[in-house]
C-alpha cells in the first residue's frame, strides 16, 4: 500500500509538472485546459500504444510454444501459480543479457527476454527473473511506467518548443511575462525536464523492491533472483542493453544503478540493495508461508 500512495504521488506529481508547464507556455486558464488534454491524451496513446513502442524499441520478435518450448513451460507454470493469463513471449536478439514485461493490463501482456539472457542464466535463475517480470504485470507496473514515459516526454517536448520559441523570436504578452519572470522561465526550459526525469526514475525504483519480493514469494527462491541480479548487473556493464533510453526503466536491470549521486539518475535501485532485500526475505519466507 505504501509504494502504491508513492506511485500514485509521484504520478500526481508528473501531471501536475506538465499542465504547470502548460500554464507558463500559454498562460491563464487555456494553459490549464491544454495541459490537462495534453496528459489525457499522452495517458490514453500509452495505454493502447506502449506495449508496442516498447517492444519496438528493443526489436523484439514473437515466438512461438514450437520455437522456444522450455520457455513457453516456464511462463505457462509461473503464470499458473501466479493466477495470470498466459502473457505473449517475445525474445530480443542480442549478446545483452536482460528482460522486462509490457502490456496495459494481464489479459494484454508480453514478456520479452534476450538471447544473452537465455545463454547465461540457469533455470532457476531465468525462473527468478521471469518471476518478477510477471509479478510486474499483476501489479500493473507495466502501465503506470508507460504512463510516467509518455508523460515525461511530453514535459520535455513542451520545453524544447518553448526553447525553440525563444531562439527564433516570439511576440505577445506571454514573452512579456517570461522576460520578467527568468527564474521560471530557467525552471521551465531546463529543471523541469530534469524533475520529470527523476520523478519517473522515482517510480521505477519503487515498483522494483515489489517485483522482486513477488518474485521471491512465486518460486520460493529469493536466493535466485539475488544471484541472477548480480550476473546481469556484470554482464550489463560489459554488454549494454541497446534501445530507447526512455524504456530503462522496465528492464530488469541495467548498467547504472550504482550509488550516490548516480543513484539518482538510476533507473533501478543499485543491486547491492536489492540483493539485501532478498536476502533478508529469505529468512522471513518460510514464516510467511506458514501464515
Amino acid at each position: 500500500m505504501r509504494n502504491q500512495l508513492k506511485t500514485a504521488a509521484l504520478l500526481a506529481a508528473l501531471s501536475g509538472l506538465l499542465i504547470a508547464i502548460s500554464y507558463w507556455i500559454i498562460g491563464g486558464t487555456s494553459g490549464v485546459i491544454v495541459g490537462i488534454v495534453i496528459a489525457a491524451v499522452t495517458n490514453l496513446f500509452s495505454w493502447y500504444q506502449s506495449d508496442k513502442i516498447a517492444l519496438a524499441a528493443y526489436r523484439a520478435q514473437p515466438v512461438s510454444p514450437q520455437q522456444a518450448p522450455e520457455l513457453y513451460q516456464m511462463v505457462q507454470r509461473l503464470s499458473d501459480r501466479a493466477n495470470l493469463p498466459m502473457p505473449s513471449i517475445y525474445i530480443v536478439p542480442g549478446a545483452a543479457a536482460n528482460a522486462f514485461a509490457t502490456g496495459r493490463d494481464p489479459e494484454h501482456a508480453a514478456v520479452a527476454v534476450t538471447e544473452g539472457i537465455l545463454n547465461l542464466l540457469p533455470e532457476d535463475e531465468l525462473e527468478a527473473v521471469i518471476a518478477h517480470e510477471l509479478t510486474h504485470v499483476a501489479n500493473r507496473d507495466t502501465l503506470t511506467q508507460a504512463v510516467a514515459a509518455t508523460i515525461a516526454g511530453a514535459i520535455s517536448f513542451l520545453s524544447q518548443m518553448l526553447s525553440y520559441s525563444l531562439w527564433f523570436g516570439g511576440s505577445g504578452s506571454r514573452d512579456e511575462n517570461r522576460g520578467a519572470n527568468p527564474l521560471g522561465l530557467l525552471f521551465t526550459i531546463f529543471l523541469a525536464p530534469l524533475a520529470a526525469s527523476v520523478i519517473q526514475l522515482a517510480i521505477s525504483r519503487t515498483r522494483e523492491f515489489s517485483a522482486d519480493a513477488g518474485s521471491a514469494r512465486l518460486t520460493g527462491n529469493p536466493r535466485a533472483l539475488a544471484r541472477a541480479l548480480q550476473r546481469l548487473e556484470a554482464t550489463a556493464r560489459q554488454i549494454p542493453m541497446a534501445g530507447n533510453p526512455a524504456f530503462e526503466p522496465l528492464l530488469i536491470t541495467n548498467a547504472f544503478s550504482g550509488q550516490f549521486l548516480s543513484s539518482l539518475f538510476s533507473s533501478h535501485p543499485s543491486t547491492e540493495a536489492r540483493v539485501e532485500a532478498l536476502l533478508k526475505l529469505e529468512q522471513e519466507l518460510p514464516r510467511l508461508q506458514r501464515v
